[in-house]
C-alpha cells in the first residue's frame, strides 16, 4: 500500500511542478515587462532594503495568498463550471508566479544567505535541471518552438494581405 501512495505522490508531484514550469514559461516574460515599463523605484528600493529573514517572508506573501487557487479551480472543474475553473487557474497561477519571479529577482542574494532556502533552492535547480535534460521535456520544447515559428509566420502573411489591402 505504501509503496502505491508513493508513485501516486510522486506523480501528483511531477504534474505540480509541470505545470508551474509550463506557467511559469509564461509569466517570465510578463514580469520582465512589468520591470521594464512600470516605474516602482520606491517599492524596489524598499524591497532590496529588507534583511534576508524579512525578504523571505515577503517572498512567501503570493505563494500563501495565491496557491488556494489550485483547490478552488478544481471545485469548481467539479461543479461544472469548467470556463470558470480555467480562468481562475490561469490567471491565479500567471499572478503568483509573476509576483514570486519578480520578488526572487529583487531578493535572490539575499534569500540565498538563508541557508535552508540556498539548500532547497539547489535541490530545486538540479531536479529542473534533470526535467529539463529529458527526451520528453526536449520533445515539448521543440513542438512549442515548431508551433511558436508557425504561429509567427501566419501573422506575417496576414500581415502582409493586410498592407496590399492598403
Amino acid at each position: 500500500m505504501n509503496r502505491i501512495l508513493n508513485v501516486i505522490t510522486y506523480v501528483l508531484a511531477a504534474i505540480y511542478f509541470l505545470v508551474d514550469a509550463v506557467f511559469m514559461a509564461v509569466a517570465k516574460p510578463i514580469s520582465n515587462w512589468i520591470a521594464n515599463h512600470l516605474a516602482l523605484r520606491k517599492l524596489r528600493a524598499w524591497i532590496r532594503s529588507l534583511p534576508p529573514y524579512p525578504s523571505l517572508a515577503l517572498f512567501s506573501v503570493p505563494v500563501i495568498i495565491l496557491e488556494p487557487v489550485k483547490p478552488v479551480a478544481a471545485y469548481l472543474a467539479a461543479t461544472g463550471q469548467f470556463l470558470s475553473s480555467i480562468a481562475t487557474l490561469i490567471t491565479g497561477e500567471l499572478l503568483k508566479l509573476v509576483l514570486v519571479e519578480r520578488l526572487f529577482s529583487l531578493t535572490r542574494d539575499k534569500l540565498m544567505k538563508i541557508p535552508a532556502f540556498a539548500w532547497g533552492y539547489e535541490k530545486f535547480r538540479r531536479a529542473k535541471a534533470w526535467l529539463e535534460a529529458t527526451a520528453a521535456w526536449q520533445t515539448m520544447r521543440s513542438l512549442s518552438r515548431s508551433a511558436r515559428d508557425y504561429v509567427k509566420r501566419v501573422k506575417a502573411t496576414f500581415a502582409g494581405l493586410r498592407t496590399d489591402r492598403a
